[in-house]
């Protein structure tokens, strides 16, 4: 998916494991101001969404960004990772806290029919013309966080601590968060004591908000596994070692890593997306490459798994006789995503008291991946939540067929613009200011 992310909050003082204890907030009356600001957010959105950019592309989409934040008064470091922001609102003694945003979008020809939908074109990494979309919610995501940084930037005399937003490049390739980090994102600037962040979902109604405690996303790993046969006629398969029963074996084999090595408690998908081998019918190849992705929560599973496929791949080849071993490349993606449970209970308190308790809901981990995790994975406590999108009568009219509602990705991801918004902005403002400290 990328998938998907984060917040909340509470209005008392909360000691998280190995964290600073900081006086909570008071009420986030700064939301009070989002009526007013609500018709610029509005005009931001559609000017986000109009004019997308592709990962490692977001040149233009940054320096908006930037420069709305440096008139808020923020201090803005550009280029960070890439294209990445960081903005800080220094405001006195008290914790940081980081609400990430993604800035990219992706190579899809919308077609939603909304008057301002994206036309726009561009080249892809490997210089094809394609269309580009915001598909997966970033300008949903850019707009709240910088509603927030607007009304948070604005009640200073509310909160106490530094506020540090980081726009990240990238997302969608699962590259800018690691960008950011080698580039000294915290080193050069804050570590901060907490992380936040949100994505949007099209299986939950707009207005409402949605979180998973402990592991939410999984962690994402490539693996490429060329096995080598011997090539010949197909008229003659006894003069050959065949690389595509050997495949076929392989594939077979792999399965067994999920249904009798691992335990069924803990979470696993081995898939192996795509089988390159071959050119003509009556020709046996001298080698054929599997591509597989691997998705997990727990590190222990990740790694037997991984080094269960090494295994049945040279099992396999060995039995087969083929005239060397298999190469067997993994290429790591993003880590599982682990949203701290102290810090979920105290934002989904917080929030719920905001939205209404009926507006929130649990809901179980899902085996996409998203590169929010790199910033937990330093030992920062984190929290990523999902944001609905859905018109609430679509959404209800759907029950039990919510998934075939538009997915991120879709030409057809549409939010309820105003609702998803306003929602989107609440929930952040919260977030922020429970974290922050008390003047």
């Amino acid at each position: 998916m990328k998938t998907l992310p984060l917040l909340p909050l509470l209005f008392a003082c909360l000691a998280l494991p190995g964290g600073p204890v900081f006086a909570a907030a008071p009420s986030p009356t700064a939301i009070d101001g989002l009526d007013a600001l609500y018709p610029e957010l509005d005009a931001l959105y559609r000017d986000l969404h109009q004019t997308p950019e592709l990962s490692l592309q977001e040149e233009k989409t940054a320096a908006k960004l930037a420069e709305r934040l440096r008139k808020l008064g923020f201090e803005v470091t550009p280029k960070v990772g890439g294209h990445g922001v960081v903005a800080l609102l220094r405001n006195g003694k008290g914790p940081t806290v980081m609400l990430r945003t993604d800035l990219d979008a992706l190579p899809v020809e919308e077609k939603t029919g909304l008057p301002y939908a994206s036309t726009t074109k561009a080249k892809d990494a490997a210089g094809a013309d394609v269309s580009v979309m915001h598909a997966c919610g970033h300008d949903v995501h850019m707009t709240s966080w910088l509603g927030t940084a607007t009304l948070l930037a604005r009640t200073k005399d509310r909160w106490r601590g530094t506020l540090m937003l980081v726009g990240q490049p990238a997302e969608e390739i699962g590259a800018g968060a690691r960008q950011m980090l080698a580039d000294g994102l915290f080193k050069r600037f804050p570590k901060p004591d907490f992380a936040v962040a949100m994505h949007t979902i099209a299986t939950a109604a707009a207005g409402t908000v949605r979180f998973t405690p402990g592991y939410a996303l999984a962690s994402v790993d490539s693996v490429d596994v060329t096995l080598y046969g011997k090539g010949g006629h197909g008229a003659y398969p006894h003069t050959t070692v065949d690389p595509v029963v050997m495949a076929a074996r392989t594939i077979l084999s792999l399965q067994t890593l999920i249904s009798r090595e691992k335990s069924p408690l803990e979470p696993g998908v081995i898939t192996v997306g795509a089988i390159h081998g071959g050119t003509k019918h009556n020709i046996i190849p001298d080698e054929v490459r599997l591509q597989l992705t691997v998705r997990t929560y727990k590190p222990e599973v990740r790694k037997a798994l991984l080094a269960g496929i090494e295994r049945i791949a040279k099992a396999e080849a060995m039995a087969s006789g083929a005239p060397r071993p298999p190469d067997v490349k993994v290429t790591e993606g993003t880590p599982a995503t682990f949203n701290d449970p102290a810090l979920t209970k105290r934002l989904v308190d917080a929030v719920g008291k905001v939205l209404g308790e009926k507006n929130l809901s649990e809901t179980p981990p899902v085996m996409g991946g998203e590169d929010f995790s790199e910033y937990g994975r330093t030992g920062v406590p984190a929290v990523m939540m999902w944001l609905g999108i859905t018109e609430p009568k679509r959404f209800a009219d759907a029950k039990g067929t919510e998934e075939a509602l538009p997915s991120p990705h879709s030409p057809l991801y549409a939010p309820d613009r105003e609702r998803t918004l306003r929602t989107g902005v609440t929930v952040l403002t919260t977030a922020a200011m429970e974290l922050l400290g008390r003047p």
